[in-house]
Protein backbone atom coordinates (compact mmCIF):
# COMPACT_ATOMS: atom_id res chain seq x y z
CA UNK A 1 0.00 0.00 0.00
CA UNK A 2 1.41 3.39 -0.98
CA UNK A 3 1.25 6.57 1.11
CA UNK A 4 -1.51 7.82 -1.15
CA UNK A 5 -3.61 4.70 -0.53
CA UNK A 6 -3.02 4.48 3.20
CA UNK A 7 -6.20 5.36 5.14
CA UNK A 8 -5.85 8.42 7.36
CA UNK A 9 -7.08 8.47 10.95
CA UNK A 10 -9.33 11.44 11.73
CA UNK A 11 -7.22 14.48 12.65
CA UNK A 12 -6.95 15.35 16.30
CA UNK A 13 -8.18 18.86 17.18
CA UNK A 14 -6.52 20.68 20.06
CA UNK A 15 -7.31 24.11 21.52
CA UNK A 16 -4.89 25.83 23.90
CA UNK A 17 -6.64 28.14 26.35
CA UNK A 18 -3.63 30.34 27.17
CA UNK A 19 -0.91 31.82 24.92
CA UNK A 20 1.75 29.28 23.95
CA UNK A 21 5.42 30.38 23.80
CA UNK A 22 6.64 30.17 20.23
CA UNK A 23 9.61 27.88 20.90
CA UNK A 24 7.35 25.44 22.74
CA UNK A 25 4.93 25.37 19.81
CA UNK A 26 7.70 24.69 17.30
CA UNK A 27 9.08 21.85 19.44
CA UNK A 28 5.61 20.30 19.67
CA UNK A 29 5.09 20.61 15.92
CA UNK A 30 8.43 18.97 15.18
CA UNK A 31 7.68 16.09 17.52
CA UNK A 32 4.17 15.51 16.23
CA UNK A 33 5.23 15.73 12.59
CA UNK A 34 7.88 13.07 13.22
CA UNK A 35 5.32 10.84 14.94
CA UNK A 36 2.92 11.20 12.02
CA UNK A 37 5.61 10.35 9.50
CA UNK A 38 7.37 7.58 11.41
CA UNK A 39 4.73 6.06 13.69
CA UNK A 40 1.42 6.74 11.95
CA UNK A 41 0.19 9.08 14.67
CA UNK A 42 -3.04 10.97 13.92
CA UNK A 43 -2.76 14.29 12.14
CA UNK A 44 -3.12 17.32 14.39
CA UNK A 45 -4.87 20.66 13.98
CA UNK A 46 -3.80 22.92 16.82
CA UNK A 47 -5.69 26.14 17.58
CA UNK A 48 -3.80 28.57 19.79
CA UNK A 49 -2.62 32.10 20.50
CA UNK A 50 0.92 33.30 21.04
CA UNK A 51 2.17 36.10 23.28
CA UNK A 52 3.07 39.16 21.17
CA UNK A 53 6.00 38.30 18.89
CA UNK A 54 7.35 38.56 15.36
CA UNK A 55 8.44 35.64 13.21
CA UNK A 56 10.83 35.77 10.28
CA UNK A 57 10.19 33.29 7.46
CA UNK A 58 12.77 32.03 5.01
CA UNK A 59 12.29 35.07 2.73
CA UNK A 60 12.39 37.72 5.48
CA UNK A 61 14.41 40.89 4.77
CA UNK A 62 16.20 42.62 7.63
CA UNK A 63 14.91 46.06 6.62
CA UNK A 64 11.30 44.86 7.10
CA UNK A 65 11.83 44.55 10.85
CA UNK A 66 11.31 48.23 11.61
CA UNK A 67 11.12 47.98 15.43
CA UNK A 68 13.38 45.07 16.43
CA UNK A 69 13.20 45.82 20.16
CA UNK A 70 9.43 45.86 20.43
CA UNK A 71 8.74 42.12 20.79
CA UNK A 72 10.64 38.86 20.66
CA UNK A 73 11.73 37.93 17.14
CA UNK A 74 11.86 34.28 16.13
CA UNK A 75 13.49 32.96 12.99
CA UNK A 76 11.48 30.13 11.54
CA UNK A 77 11.83 27.78 8.61
CA UNK A 78 8.32 28.30 7.29
CA UNK A 79 7.93 30.08 3.98
CA UNK A 80 7.23 33.79 3.81
CA UNK A 81 8.60 36.96 5.37
CA UNK A 82 7.88 38.77 8.65
CA UNK A 83 4.57 38.31 10.40
CA UNK A 84 3.09 39.12 13.78
CA UNK A 85 1.40 36.77 16.23
CA UNK A 86 -0.33 37.76 19.44
CA UNK A 87 -3.45 37.59 21.59
CA UNK A 88 -6.70 37.94 19.68
CA UNK A 89 -5.28 36.21 16.63
CA UNK A 90 -6.28 32.61 15.96
CA UNK A 91 -3.20 30.68 14.95
CA UNK A 92 -3.91 27.33 13.31
CA UNK A 93 -0.99 24.94 13.12
CA UNK A 94 -1.65 22.05 10.76
CA UNK A 95 0.34 18.84 11.01
CA UNK A 96 -1.12 17.00 8.03
CA UNK A 97 0.24 14.14 5.95
CA UNK A 98 0.55 15.78 2.54
CA UNK A 99 2.00 12.56 1.13
CA UNK A 100 -1.22 10.69 1.85
CA UNK A 101 -3.17 13.72 0.57
CA UNK A 102 -1.70 13.62 -2.93
CA UNK A 103 1.83 15.09 -2.67
CA UNK A 104 0.70 18.29 -4.37
CA UNK A 105 2.17 21.28 -2.55
CA UNK A 106 0.39 23.88 -4.69
CA UNK A 107 -2.94 22.16 -4.09
CA UNK A 108 -2.24 21.99 -0.37
CA UNK A 109 -1.54 25.73 -0.13
CA UNK A 110 -4.64 26.42 -2.23
CA UNK A 111 -6.65 24.30 0.20
CA UNK A 112 -5.37 26.33 3.13
CA UNK A 113 -6.41 29.50 1.33
CA UNK A 114 -9.82 28.04 0.54
CA UNK A 115 -10.22 26.99 4.18
CA UNK A 116 -9.63 30.55 5.38
CA UNK A 117 -12.02 31.95 2.76
CA UNK A 118 -14.73 29.45 3.70
CA UNK A 119 -14.27 30.28 7.39
CA UNK A 120 -14.56 34.02 6.75
CA UNK A 121 -17.66 33.41 4.66
CA UNK A 122 -19.41 32.08 7.76
CA UNK A 123 -19.27 35.68 9.03
CA UNK A 124 -20.30 37.17 5.67
CA UNK A 125 -16.76 38.39 5.02
CA UNK A 126 -15.47 38.00 1.47
CA UNK A 127 -11.85 36.88 1.58
CA UNK A 128 -9.85 36.99 -1.64
CA UNK A 129 -6.47 35.86 -2.96
CA UNK A 130 -4.17 38.23 -4.82
CA UNK A 131 -1.41 37.20 -7.23
CA UNK A 132 1.95 38.16 -5.80
CA UNK A 133 0.53 38.78 -2.30
CA UNK A 134 0.52 35.92 0.18
CA UNK A 135 -2.46 35.55 2.48
CA UNK A 136 -6.14 36.40 2.36
CA UNK A 137 -7.39 39.93 1.71
CA UNK A 138 -10.60 41.93 2.09
CA UNK A 139 -11.63 44.93 0.04
CA UNK A 140 -12.25 48.10 2.09
CA UNK A 141 -14.54 50.30 -0.05
CA UNK A 142 -14.99 52.74 2.83
CA UNK A 143 -11.28 53.64 2.72
CA UNK A 144 -9.62 56.00 0.22
CA UNK A 145 -8.61 54.39 -3.06
CA UNK A 146 -5.02 53.85 -4.07
CA UNK A 147 -3.15 56.28 -6.31
CA UNK A 148 -4.05 54.18 -9.34
CA UNK A 149 -7.73 54.23 -8.39
CA UNK A 150 -7.78 50.65 -7.15
CA UNK A 151 -9.89 49.98 -4.05
CA UNK A 152 -8.15 49.75 -0.70
CA UNK A 153 -7.45 46.23 0.54
CA UNK A 154 -6.34 44.93 3.94
CA UNK A 155 -4.88 41.60 4.95
CA UNK A 156 -6.96 39.56 7.36
CA UNK A 157 -5.12 36.22 7.36
CA UNK A 158 -1.57 34.99 6.85
CA UNK A 159 -0.44 31.65 5.43
CA UNK A 160 2.99 30.10 5.84
CA UNK A 161 3.87 26.41 5.82
CA UNK A 162 6.82 24.09 5.91
CA UNK A 163 6.93 20.48 4.79
CA UNK A 164 9.28 18.00 6.38
CA UNK A 165 9.22 14.58 4.75
CA UNK A 166 5.78 15.47 3.41
CA UNK A 167 4.24 16.35 6.78
CA UNK A 168 3.17 19.97 7.12
CA UNK A 169 3.96 22.36 9.96
CA UNK A 170 2.94 25.94 10.73
CA UNK A 171 -0.20 26.95 8.82
CA UNK A 172 -2.53 29.94 8.99
CA UNK A 173 -3.42 32.82 11.26
CA UNK A 174 -6.69 34.77 11.22
CA UNK A 175 -6.98 38.20 12.79
CA UNK A 176 -10.00 38.07 15.08
CA UNK A 177 -9.31 40.88 17.57
CA UNK A 178 -5.56 41.47 17.86
CA UNK A 179 -4.02 44.84 18.66
CA UNK A 180 -3.47 45.97 15.07
CA UNK A 181 -0.89 48.56 16.18
CA UNK A 182 1.43 45.64 16.94
CA UNK A 183 1.86 45.11 13.20
CA UNK A 184 3.60 48.51 13.04
CA UNK A 185 6.95 47.01 14.04
CA UNK A 186 7.28 45.09 10.78
CA UNK A 187 6.43 45.34 7.12
CA UNK A 188 3.95 42.45 7.13
CA UNK A 189 4.94 39.94 4.45
CA UNK A 190 7.05 42.66 2.82
CA UNK A 191 4.00 44.60 1.59
CA UNK A 192 4.01 48.35 2.20
CA UNK A 193 1.03 49.61 0.23
CA UNK A 194 -1.72 47.66 2.01
CA UNK A 195 -2.80 47.44 5.63
CA UNK A 196 -4.07 44.79 8.02
CA UNK A 197 -7.51 44.30 9.49
CA UNK A 198 -9.43 41.91 11.71
CA UNK A 199 -12.96 40.62 12.04
CA UNK A 200 -13.64 42.99 14.92
CA UNK A 201 -12.03 45.88 13.01
CA UNK A 202 -14.56 45.16 10.26
CA UNK A 203 -17.32 45.74 12.82
CA UNK A 204 -18.16 42.11 13.55
CA UNK A 205 -18.59 40.94 17.18
CA UNK A 206 -16.74 37.68 16.53
CA UNK A 207 -14.83 35.72 19.17
CA UNK A 208 -12.06 33.15 18.94
CA UNK A 209 -14.61 30.50 19.90
CA UNK A 210 -16.80 31.54 16.98
CA UNK A 211 -13.88 31.20 14.59
CA UNK A 212 -12.94 27.81 16.03
CA UNK A 213 -16.44 26.50 15.31
CA UNK A 214 -16.28 27.82 11.75
CA UNK A 215 -12.83 26.33 11.17
CA UNK A 216 -13.99 22.91 12.25
CA UNK A 217 -17.18 23.07 10.18
CA UNK A 218 -15.38 24.13 7.01
CA UNK A 219 -12.35 21.84 7.30
CA UNK A 220 -14.09 18.81 5.83
CA UNK A 221 -15.66 20.94 3.10
CA UNK A 222 -12.16 21.75 1.84
CA UNK A 223 -10.01 18.77 2.82
CA UNK A 224 -12.61 15.99 2.88
CA UNK A 225 -13.36 13.57 5.69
Amino acid sequence: MTDRDRPLPAPEWRISDSPVPYADAVAEMEARAAAIREDGAPELIWLLEHPPLYTAGTSARAEDLTDPDRFEVHETRRGGQYTYHGPGQRVVYVMLDVSARGRDVRLFVAQLEAWVIATLDRFNVVGEIRTGRVGVWVVRPEKPTAADGAPSEDKIAAIGVRLKRWVSMHGISINVEPDLSHFDGIVPCGITDHGVTSLVDLGLPVTLDDVDVALRETFTEVFGD
